[in-house]
């Protein structure tokens, strides 16, 4: 099943990366304040239609004069993730335990890309999976972002461990190490729980470290996509990882 792509900032990017696009429809009533996208459409000799406004309405309400068709988001390989060696990217491997808020996946697909870290790793199963708001809450990131879909995260973590990869799980117990006082000069996964659950059990274990976020506050939690930019601007910081 294809996906829709709606809004300014999303469709600009994707029109940017010309990849996997069927159709783009824009609305009548927003062709002057779609002037740019529409330049970029001829520049790139990607045809477009001119629909009336009910008609993208009926795919999404929220999609500023225009809405791009795409073929099925199509997933990374664990290898190609593990193994991309490149010099600028930040040898960081996000992997999301359970998250079910499609807005979280967009806003540490955001994230990621910012930092330059090598990519996310979702669970197949009881998981967020790449949708058309993840692609709109990234901004145009999940195209550049490698996304790898797996069915065990325990024995995607044993074959990490194999490719010289440490297992970093945030979770706020009493034996987690401050992030403050961890050392992360190594290749990383980091694990983030769901945004009620947390890191599940067997993945946890697997964890060869945990790190908690310091909080003053009386609110004991932050949100997912929160403490995942926490503690990768955090690993960024310290510098020990070019």
């Amino acid at each position: 099943m294809n996906e829709f792509i709606y809004g300014r900032n999303a469709s600009i990017e994707i029109i940017k990366a010309n990849k996997n696009i069927i159709n783009v429809y824009l609305s009548e009533s927003s062709l002057n304040n779609n002037k740019d996208i529409i330049n970029m459409l001829d520049n790139k000799n990607i045809k477009y239609q001119i629909k009336n406004k009910e008609y993208l309405n009926k795919i999404s309400l929220n999609n500023q004069g225009i809405i791009i068709e795409i073929l099925k988001y199509e997933y990374s390989d664990l290898d190609k993730i593990m193994n991309n060696n490149h010099e600028d990217l930040l040898p960081v491997i996000v992997m999301l335990d359970g998250l079910e808020d499609p807005h979280n996946l967009g806003a540490i697909t955001r994230t990621c890309e910012i930092v330059k870290s090598n990519g996310i790793i979702i669970p197949k199963n009881r998981s967020v999976s790449v949708n058309a708001t993840v692609f709109k809450t990234s901004t145009g990131a999940i195209e550049r972002v490698p996304i790898c879909q797996v069915t065990n995260l325990v024995q995607t973590i044993k074959e990490l461990k194999k490719n010289g990869w440490w297992i970093v799980g945030a979770e706020a117990l009493d034996e987690s190490i401050n992030m403050y006082d961890m050392k992360f000069d190594m290749k990383i996964c980091l694990v983030i729980g769901s945004e009620g659950r947390g890191i599940s059990r067997l993945v946890r274990e697997e964890c060869d470290f945990l790190v908690k976020i310091p909080m003053w506050g009386e609110i004991n939690s932050l949100n997912a996509s929160v403490s995942c930019s926490i503690l990768l601007y955090e690993i960024r910081r310290q510098g020990l990882i070019k």
